[in-house]
This record gives C-alpha cells, sequence and structure tokens, in this order.
C-alpha cells in the first residue's frame, strides 16, 4: 500500500527526517508514535501528499476495492468556513448571536460533502448516531465545540470510505463514550477494506491495529505489541522563583453563579447552573461532548455576553456592576481549544508567552526588563530555549501547547482556568506540565481543570462538578474513584 524510501525532511536547520524507511502492505493497520516534534504529522501529510512530496512516498491503489482509491488525511485542527468561504475567526465569535448566524448548519455542511464526494446522506446516519452526533444537525458550524468539530471531521472521513485513512490524534478532544465507539467505527472501517495509520499519545486504541512504530531519531523503528510508556521520568526543574508564591486573593468566593441559564435561539445549553467556587479550591470540571462545559467556563473568562442576563459573581463583584472584561481577565490565566485555535500564529514564541501580561492575541506592548526576565525564565522552563524566537506556525503541535501554558501563567495569576491543557502534549510534556501545575496550586491559588482522562489529571484537586446536557448533575468532593464511576453513570 505505501512505499516509503530514504525520505528525508527538514524545517529551516532541523532535521526531522532522516533516511526514513517505512513499507506498509496490504491489510495493515498502524499505530504511530513518538515525542513532540519526531515528526509524525509530517510524515502523514507526505503520505497524503498534503505537503510536497516526491518519489520517495508512493501509494498504490486498488481500483476493484469497494472503497474509494485515494488517501484522506485528518488533520488535528478542523477548519471550517463562514458562508463567504473565509475562515478568519475571532475568539469571542461563536458565542455571539449575530454572527453564530453567519457559518453553515451542520446539515448543510454534509449535503455539500455529499453533492462534493458523490455520497448518499442515508449512509452518514449510523456514523452520526454512533459518534452522537445526531441530534447536531442544525448546529451552526461555529456553535460546536472543539470536541464536535472533531467528530465532524471523524464522521465525513468514515462516510467517505477511503482506501488509506491517516487519522493524526483523533481522540483530541473526545469524551470517553466517544473514544469507545470511533474504536468500534474504526474497527469496521478495516473490516470493510480500509486502512489506517493513527498517530495517538492515548492507551486506548481500535482492536484492528496489527503494527506499531515510533519516530525516533529521525527514523522509523517498529515495535511487536503495543507499549504504553507508563513508567515515564521527568527532569526536576525548580519552578520560577516570581510563580512561587500565588497573589492574594481578591475575594473569599471567586466565582458565583446562581440559577444560571444560557439559550441560543430554542437551545439551551446551561440549565439552572449553581457554582461556587471558594479562593484555594481546585477544582474537575468534566462532562461529556457538547455538555456545556466551554459554555459555563466563557461566563467564568467573562467572553460571553448572556453573563450581564445572569446572576453571576466574579472575584467579589456582580456582573453588569461597572467592571470591564478586562478587570475580569487581569485575575485569570486561560489556556483552552478555542483559544489555540484563534491564537495568532504568525507570532514569535517570545511574543506569544509575553503577550500573556496583557490577556491579547499577539504582542503589541513593549514590556521592562522584569517581566522580560520572567518570561526568558518560563521559556527555560519549559525547554523552549532553542525555539524561543520561532514563529508559533514553525512548532509542532505540543510545543505550540507548551508555549501557551507558559503564556497562562506568566502573569501568576490568583486563578487559573486550563481547558483540556495537555491536548497535543506527549506523555513526558503531560507529566511535567501536571507536575508544575501541582507545584503551583500548593499555595492559595485557584484552578479549574477540565479534562476527558482521568489518567492524565494533577494531584491535588479538591472538587469536582459534572456536567450533563447542561445541568450538573454532580457537585461535591473530589474523589478519583467517585467521579470515575459518575462519568461511567453519565455514559
Amino acid at each position: 500500500m505505501v512505499q516509503i524510501s530514504n525520505f528525508n525532511l527538514k524545517y529551516g536547520n532541523k532535521t526531522v527526517l532522516m533516511d526514513l524507511e517505512w513499507t506498509i502492505q496490504k491489510g495493515e493497520n498502524w499505530l504511530l508514535s513518538g515525542v513532540s516534534g519526531s515528526g509524525k504529522t509530517s510524515l502523514l501529510k507526505a503520505i497524503a501528499v498534503v505537503e510536497k512530496s516526491s518519489n520517495e512516498v508512493v501509494v498504490s491503489f486498488d481500483e476493484q476495492y469497494d472503497t474509494k482509491p485515494f488517501c484522506q488525511y485528518i488533520a488535528q485542527w478542523y477548519q471550517f468556513k463562514n458562508k463567504e468561504g473565509v475562515a478568519n475567526f475571532y475568539y469571542q465569535q461563536r458565542y455571539n448571536v449575530q454572527q453564530v448566524q453567519n457559518t453553515l448548519t451542520v446539515n448543510a455542511e454534509l449535503a455539500h460533502y455529499a453533492k462534493e464526494n458523490h455520497l448518499s446522506i442515508d449512509q452518514v446516519n449510523p456514523i452520526l448516531k454512533a459518534l452522537g452526533f445526531d441530534s447536531l444537525r442544525n448546529a451552526q458550524l461555529i456553535e460546536l465545540s472543539s470536541g464536535e468539530h472533531k467528530k465532524l471531521q471523524l464522521v465525513k472521513a468514515l462516510w467517505l470510505k477511503p482506501q488509506l485513512l491517516l487519522l493524526d490524534q483523533p481522540y483530541t478532544g473526545l469524551d470517553i463514550q466517544s473514544r469507545q465507539n470511533l474504536n468500534n467505527l474504526l474497527d469496521e472501517a478495516t473490516n470493510d477494506g480500509t486502512q489506517i495509520i493513527l498517530v495517538s499519545n492515548e492507551n486506548e486504541i481500535p482492536a484492528c491495529i496489527n503494527r506499531f512504530g515510533e519516530i525516533v531519531s529521525g527514523k522509523l523503528v517498529e515495535h511487536f505489541t503495543f507499549c504504553t510508556k507508563n513508567a515515564i521520568g521527568i527532569e526536576e526543574r525548580n519552578i520560577p522563583e516570581f510563580l512561587h508564591e500565588a497573589p492574594p486573593s481578591s475575594s473569599k468566593v471567586l466565582v458565583k453563579m446562581v440559577d444560571v441559564n444560557i439559550s441560543y435561539g430554542e437551545k439551551q445549553v446551561l440549565k439552572k447552573v449553581n457554582w461556587e467556587i471558594k479562593a484555594g479550591e481546585k477544582w474537575l470540571l468534566q462532562g461529556h461532548n457538547g455538555s456545556g462545559k466551554s459554555t459555563l467556563l466563557s461566563l467564568v473568562n467573562g467572553d460571553h455576553p448572556q453573563a450581564y442576563a445572569n446572576e453571576i459573581y466574579l472575584f467579589g463583584n456582580k456582573r453588569g456592576s461597572g467592571e470591564s472584561i478586562w478587570d475580569i481577565k487581569e485575575h485569570i490565566g486561560l489556556i483552552s481549544p478555542e483559544l489555540h485555535w484563534y491564537f495568532d500564529f504568525n507570532a514569535s514564541v517570545w511574543q506569544s508567552i509575553a503577550s500573556g501580561f496583557f490577556d491579547s492575541i499577539g504582542l503589541f506592548k513593549e514590556i521592562g526588563w522584569h517581566k522580560r526576565t520572567q518570561v526568558d525564565e518560563l521559556i527555560e522552563y519549559f525547554g523552549l530555549t532553542t525555539n524561543k524566537n520561532d514563529l508559533l506556525s514553525q512548532l509542532p503541535l505540543g510545543k505550540q501547547r507548551l508555549v501557551l501554558l507558559a503564556r497562562t501563567i506568566i502573569k501568576n495569576p490568583e486563578l487559573l482556568v486550563l481547558d483540556e491543557p495537555c491536548q497535543g502534549l506527549d506523555a513526558h510534556q503531560t507529566l511535567q506540565f501536571n507536575n508544575l501545575i501541582d507545584g503551583l496550586c500548593t499555595t492559595n491559588r485557584t484552578l479549574i481543570y477540565v479534562s476527558h482522562s482521568d489518567d492524565q489529571l494533577p494531584r491535588n484537586l479538591t472538587h469536582q462538578l459534572l456536567l450533563s446536557k447542561g445541568e450538573v448533575i454532580g457537585n461535591n468532593i473530589y474523589n478519583k474513584k467517585t467521579n470515575i464511576e459518575e462519568l461511567e453513570s453519565v455514559i
């Protein structure tokens, strides 16, 4: 199916892949692993001819198969456009009712995709139901959460039935049940003749995977079993001095919501939500895709305009009492898939981190020597010294996320809001980051942490809030065993 011979790839002066050899026989389904930045995504793109390829990569299809004789690459990010064909969206746009109407509905997007690829709409229905996407047919694309956008990517790919399907981190943003359902769908697809190459950091993989490869020092190394790599050691690093003590809490209760309701037309996203976060508490926020987590956090961050129509108190002040969005944001360090998605990728690593002082998407002000020193200290802590002057667009996804994580904590905020912070990180980076969070939160710092993975959490969580279909179904002291049982009950 695929023959790769002496394949080389460079970015600038850095060699990523070197004389790489890889043969993929008919019937083989591969899991491809490797540390962040090792070249996994670049290799998939070379196979898919998304990037410029050469005679070093040859893909052979069989016209006799029921599957379509071409290769489909599913990227880590889903890029959609508005009705005018433009993809230039801004961060708060999905919460603006007027702007929401400027994108297609899921139904219209699927109809367009069917016409473009000569597909039958009837054939997509079982896939939509399996991924829990059937109820979103009338939703606008911009309304979808990052996990729901990932599902739409996967729906299209499985509906298309290509002979070769390349999946780059397909579990990113998916809840537990959706991951299980995706694995079942991938098993069915391979039974029908599709071959897959799967890039993933997850321990759960579909049963159809029968070959295991890892990129090490620019070359492909084949393993004969699936290695979970649970025993990971990390280098102990001292947290920069300026982060040792959190700033004084502005109020005993940082966040208070009373019977909060959020609706878009007839669709109710949050229903009578009550939530109180006291200074120093560390909250785990969980729920299935589309449960309302991102909307709830947008109320905390000051990004949602419907906050003024609800009884919400932030940092000791009732929303609508004269505070600006910037007054709220100066208390918060935020990372989310949406912020990553809409960030300025033409900014350098140094500029991106420094922008956290001003909560801006890009750096537009000069900063003094003291703050410049703090940026340099964080760059060294996260192991980004050699990338200091690189543009964000030149980095692999894992390193991009590390840059934005550094941006999140640069101003030493009293409240950290970390929405799926470890998306795109390898196991080593995830462990390092969660150790950092544990170190930062030994003080009176307050934390909201969102994750679908119970094996990728910091150790110091104290409380949990569980959402289902916009309603709070769990609000209590955090206990890992209880948390897993509650999640399973929702599933």
